[in-house]
């Protein structure tokens, strides 16, 4: 499970026959990205171009795209580690000699955790450097017809805070490529690189940057990880390959570079320069819009002799981003009762794009408790970003959200357990705020012993103005008329209607076709969270009690698609035929 490098994860894909090599000429634009799109749609293996045009490079793609590879990838140790860490923590305070002893191969383990140093002439990716034009052979991958360009987009965007160096950040950030020595860094709000951008700017300095490519598949995944703020990505990455990271110093001076990545770029961002970047189609299933980003100066890259490019291609869920982000939620979960102690378990989901969804069991040992658990989740690094969290103290399987939701719904009380917070932070990829990075947050509540019983059939009649009327589950109605532009006032006019008939069933969402909607548990997340901002689409009746908002059922969630609202991403009818043209091309007999 210790792979060191991209090339010896291929290697075992190819013996376990989850790699599809494809040596046909592929264009990077538009192309790769449709076939990749199919094949891990078809859970498909792992992809190997070889031909790619403009570049001498290969371009790996789907590494991580299904359940098996992710499992194959990083196996049970890193959780059973994390575990075990956590479990220490009261087993050796006090720390005696007896439970030393009994601790003595976790303690084993802890010591292999960190990074050793690799001499120049032994790190495969100082092999090759270039200076002049450095990004100029690099695959020109562009997913989408409307984004701003191509991009790279597995970088491991790395910095350091220009007052302590040991404070260091590895993100993934998406990279757009200008020209030959060029780019644009999409730094998001609460996330480390931009922390330590913005302290640059302050001092009115350039901010040193490093982007790497490739490396362990620990590696990789440690810069998507959402590990409190002052928790090094490298150490996590040696955690996950279960030894020490090899690194080098660079002998241009500089960053120390992971000795087993691809590719290493490196230069300046200096402060206060912007350019547009954007649009992109991202992981929310819609392009981001294009907005002004710092940029980045590439001053030299490093790759090794015989450089291959991952790449992975984002878009509507479920695509690679889904699997290992799971699988972080996964390992990083023992965690948060830690960090957060009334906090017993805590996912966000992915078909949300994480940041929209969030749901947490919680300690209610005392009344309202659980108030204080939503605070603190809502003030811990990239959760704080959450549009809209769940709360119960029933203990149950939060990956399962009908479960939960369900369990919500019959224990919420809509006079005390709804909180809606406007003016607040938004994720910078969700347009559903009044502007960029602005928007409102949502909590509700449903702790205790279920106080009613929710209807499984819808038996109210006629809705004027709806069209369609499907229960999700339990207690969740989902409804669809007329479009926003057409009638945007409906949301609002099927809740007065709905409370009139003094209707049972406590929520219901308004979306644009209920049947596609509610056919199953990815659909429903995504369509529903990624379309609505909580203080402008919930409508319920209320009244200020004692500067407290007392709200009715039912709660009415207009998540219908809005003007404003950025594109679905739908691949170009044209590279869709030349695709299923050249399909045989690409795996000859072989069925993907």
């Amino acid at each position: 499970m210790n792979y060191q490098n991209v090339r010896q994860w291929l290697e075992t894909l190819g013996k376990e026959k989850d790699l599809a090599v494809i040596e046909a000429p592929v264009d990077p634009y538009l192309e790769l990205a449709e076939i990749h799109r199919r094949v891990i749609e078809e859970g498909g293996p792992a992809l190997l171009f070889t031909n790619v045009k403009g570049t001498p490079y290969p371009v790996a793609t789907n590494l991580f795209g299904t359940p098996r590879r992710v499992d194959l990838a990083f196996g049970p140790r890193p959780e059973q580690l994390i575990k075990s860490l956590i479990g220490a923590t009261e087993t050796l305070l006090p720390p005696t000699m007896s439970a030393l002893w009994n601790e003595r191969g976790l303690i084993k383990d802890i010591l292999k955790i960190g990074m050793k140093t690799v001499p120049e002439q032994e790190a495969p990716v100082l092999a090759v450097k270039f200076t002049e034009n450095p990004l100029k052979d690099l695959p020109k991958v562009t997913s989408w017809q409307a984004d701003g360009g191509p991009f790279i987009t597995l970088p491991l965007v790395y910095t350091e805070s220009p007052s302590n160096p040991k404070d260091h950040n590895l993100g993934m950030y998406r990279i757009q490529l200008y020209d030959d020595q060029t780019t644009g860094v999409h730094w998001q709000i609460h996330k480390g690189g931009g922390f330590h951008y913005y302290e640059a700017e302050q001092q009115n300095q350039p901010l040193p940057v490093s982007v790497f490519i490739g490396g362990p598949p620990a590696l990789i995944a440690s810069a998507i990880a959402p590990v409190p703020e002052h928790l090094p990505e490298l150490l996590l990455a040696s955690l996950i390959l279960g030894g020490k990271l090899p690194m080098t110093d660079n002998p241009l001076g500089g960053h120390r570079i992971p000795a087993e990545v691809e590719f290493a770029i490196q230069g300046l961002v200096p402060p206060y320069e912007r350019r547009l970047e954007g649009p992109f189609g991202d992981h929310y299933g819609y392009y981001s819009l294009a907005h002004d980003f710092p940029v980045f100066h590439v001053k030299h890259m490093w790759r090794r002799k015989d450089a291959i490019f991952p790449a992975t291609i984002l878009g509507k869920p479920r695509q690679e981003d889904y699997y290992l982000g799971n699988f972080l939620q996964q390992l990083l979960s023992p965690a948060f009762p830690m960090i957060m102690p009334s906090v017993r378990s805590l996912w966000t989901y992915a078909e949300t794009g994480f940041h929209a969804l969030t749901a947490a069991v919680v300690r209610e040992s005392y009344s309202r408790e659980a108030l204080v658990s939503a605070f603190r989740i809502l003030g811990e690094g990239q959760l704080s970003l959450t549009k809209f969290l769940m709360l119960t103290n029933r203990p149950l399987d939060l990956s399962d959200f009908t479960e939960t939701l369900e369990a919500v719904l019959e224990r919420f009380n809509p006079t005390t357990d709804l909180f809606i917070f406007n003016k607040t932070s938004h994720d910078t990829l969700d347009y559903t705020g009044e502007k960029l990075n602005h928007g409102s947050k949502a909590v509700m509540m449903g702790i205790g012993q279920p106080i009613r019983e929710l209807p499984r059939t819808y038996e109210d009649g006629d809705i004027p103005g709806i069209d369609q009327v499907i229960p999700y589950c339990r207690g969740c109605l989902v409804v669809s008329g007329a479009s926003y532009e057409r009638e945007p006032s409906l949301a609002e006019r099927v809740m007065h209607h709905m409370d009139s008939r003094n209707t049972a069933w406590p929520m219901i969402v308004l979306v644009d076709d209920a049947a596609e909607v509610s056919a199953t548990q990815t659909s429903f997340l995504w369509s529903v969270f990624t379309r609505f901002n909580p203080a402008t689409d919930i409508f319920a009746a209320a009244e200020v009690r004692d500067h407290h908002l007392s709200y009715k059922l039912p709660l009415v969630i207009d998540a219908r698609m809005k003007p404003g609202y950025p594109d679905v991403l739908i691949p170009r009818e044209d590279i869709v035929e030349i695709v299923d043209k050249r399909w045989k091309q690409y795996f000859g007999k072989t069925t993907v």
